[in-house]
């Protein structure tokens, strides 16, 4: 193909396969950058490029080059949706502290105890019934039912986190 044979590919499909690529992609900005990659991915393969088949050559890479387009933006498109879900869960320290503590601080002294030794300082059943001085089983009967008002309080809509 020659650089004569290119303009004229240009100016004869440039409008048709943006048209194409903007159908597909509903965005302006990225059907002309595809559209711009496909003609110059076009010029650096210019000599292997037959003119008569120019058209068919120009909307093959058009097309490839908006599914990479859009495999690109899919990826980005999660890790930010990971980002939201992780603005979510990062609320600012000083809120989550004050909510954990005022949670904490409705359980009777106990249940509080236990859930600090287990949850806080990270004690087995055993060693939390040899310092408060309860058997394993009562240990573990009193974490659950701590923990349920725990996530009572916590779910309420007006303690959501």
């Amino acid at each position: 193909m020659t650089e004569r044979e290119y303009n004229q590919c240009v100016n004869q499909y440039a409008d048709n396969v943006y048209r194409f690529i903007y159908k597909n992609l509903r965005h302006e900005e990225d059907a002309r950058d595809v559209v711009q990659t496909a003609f110059e991915k076009m010029w650096v393969n210019r000599d292997e490029v037959d003119a008569s088949k120019s058209k068919s050559y120009l909307f093959t890479v058009a097309y490839h080059q908006m599914i990479d387009h859009l495999r690109k933006v899919k990826r980005i498109t999660l890790k930010d949706e990971f980002k939201e879900d992780a603005r979510v869960i990062d609320r600012p320290v000083s809120n989550t502290k004050k909510i954990l503590d005022e949670a904490l601080s409705r359980l009777p002294e106990q249940q509080k105890s236990l859930v600090l030794l287990k949850d806080y300082e990270g004690y087995s059943y055993e060693e939390i019934g040899k310092i408060t001085g309860l058997s394993e089983s009562q240990v573990k009967v009193y974490l659950h039912r701590a923990r349920v008002q725990l996530k009572n309080y916590l779910v309420s809509p007006e303690n959501v986190l």
